[in-house]
């Protein structure tokens, strides 16, 4: 299952992904929001990612203006790898390197057609393990206080 989660400016984008992904029968949840009313982004970003880190969803998609808010937020999670893809580069990495669970997108920064190809390919691309086994680990393994 892919949880699905935006703030008021990913909204629109948000409910594209959604109905992509539903064609190509995908299993999804989405966590909301539900409209353009201006909402924080943090509230829907704690959702997926706490949906992903308890093994409810298996990877998620967040979407607000830019992504980088919801990648901090999402990323406070523990577990949780939240990248924000731009191109088809970045979402096909941050799947091999740092085995990403959460793709954030800027619905501001992106049209709706690279969104759609960023999807794609964050979600058919697998982590590369061997070397990157070692990192990943690390990365789960920090914690802040």
């Amino acid at each position: 299952m892919i949880a699905l989660g935006s703030d008021h400016a990913g909204f629109g984008l948000k409910e594209k992904i959604k109905q992509y992904l539903e064609k190509k029968g995908l299993e999804i949840k989405d966590y909301g929001c539900f409209s353009e009313e201006s909402v924080d982004y943090p509230d829907y970003a704690e959702k997926v990612a706490r949906a992903v880190s308890s093994n409810e969803a298996e990877k998620g998609i967040l979407i607000c203006g830019t992504g980088i808010g919801m990648s901090i937020a999402a990323n406070k999670v523990s577990g949780i790898r939240a990248a924000v893809c731009w191109d088809e580069k970045s979402a096909e990495m941050s799947r091999r390197h740092n085995d990403a669970n959460i793709l954030c997108i800027g619905a501001r920064l992106i049209d709706q057609e690279l969104a759609l190809k960023i999807v794609d390919i964050w979600l058919s691309t697998d982590f590369d393990g061997g070397r990157h086994v070692k990192r990943v680990k690390k990365i789960n393994a920090i914690t802040y206080e």
